[in-house]
């Protein structure tokens, strides 16, 4: 009987569907993990942020939605180490959390956007292409600030549903703002949600570049 459990690698940070995330990984349990899922196909697996404690050594709290991530590339380092370039695949909802042996394991299942027969409509690909305007803006005045923010220039999938949780990557916000979009359950209102999100980030920004220099 094959184990119905996916591996989990809860991080302090959020992967999105469609977007990439490089991995360094050194800790003992996760090297396991990759050497695992390397023997898989596909190679992947589950990725949570972990809203209070640390990725390091356990006894973390850990959110129950998350995504799974594609390792598209891998490279063995000294030390048993890896270096991976992984891709968000698909939103996945966590039903139970099993035993950390010998690395955090949990039983997912996928949660698709509860609105995907949208992926075709005006209506969703003009509020995308409205919103991406608004993030490229907000990516701007990031970068006149010298904070440190996705390319502005990439390219969205032509899957509007999947361009939606790119631009919550793209934007310049944080794990917690892009963790509350990765719950919204449709693609219409997460992009609502991620213009409520960018009034204030926007603000902020502009905020920051009135300050006088000292």
């Amino acid at each position: 009987m094959s184990d119905p459990s996916t591996p989990m690698f809860p991080l302090g940070l959020v992967l999105l569907p469609g977007t990439v995330l490089p991995l360094h990984v050194f800790e003992p349990r996760y090297r396991a993990l990759v050497q695992e899922c390397l023997g898989r196909e596909p190679a992947e697996f589950g990725i949570t942020l972990i809203e209070r404690g640390t990725e390091v050594g356990g006894g973390d709290q850990r959110s129950d939605i998350g995504t799974m991530a594609r390792i598209v590339q891998v490279a063995a380092l000294p030390e048993g180490r890896f270096a991976l370039v992984t891709v968000g695949t698909e939103r996945i909802r966590v039903t139970t959390w099993l035993e950390d042996d010998p690395y955090p394991r949990a039983i997912v299942e996928p949660w698709p956007d509860i609105d995907a027969e949208l992926r075709s409509t005006e209506r969703l690909e003009l509020h995308v292409a409205a919103t991406a305007a608004r993030v490229r803006r907000a990516t701007a005045l990031a970068l006149e600030l010298g904070d440190q923010v996705a390319d502005p220039a990439s390219e969205l999938a032509e899957d509007p549903v999947l361009a939606t949780f790119q631009l919550a990557h793209l934007a310049p916000l944080g794990p917690w703002d892009r963790q509350r979009l990765l719950r919204v359950p449709g693609a219409i209102e997460r992009l609502d949600v991620l213009d409520e999100i960018l009034d204030d980030v926007e603000a902020l920004l502009r905020f920051r570049l009135a300050e006088p220099s000292e």
